[in-house]
């Protein structure tokens, strides 16, 4: 649940956002870099996830050794 209402959280802020002229933008989009930029963010993004579900991974593994060691 708190998942859902961080994404529409940061989606309602994404749509408002593209609503706003920001120049920098405009000069971005004309000049064809935006794709450039949004692939960085898209890279760090999806570098983030990863290392978010290895550490998870890696952390279920050290608590299924903790539970047999316990036993």
């Amino acid at each position: 649940m708190k998942m859902r209402n961080f994404l529409s959280l940061l989606l309602s802020g994404v749509f408002i956002s593209a609503n706003a002229q920001v120049q920098m933008a405009d000069d971005f989009r004309g000049e064809g870099k935006i794709y450039v930029v949004l692939t960085i963010i898209l890279i760090l993004l999806a570098g983030f996830f990863f290392l978010l579900f290895k550490l998870d991974h890696r952390t279920k593994r050290l608590e299924k050794e903790l539970k047999n060691k316990e036993q």
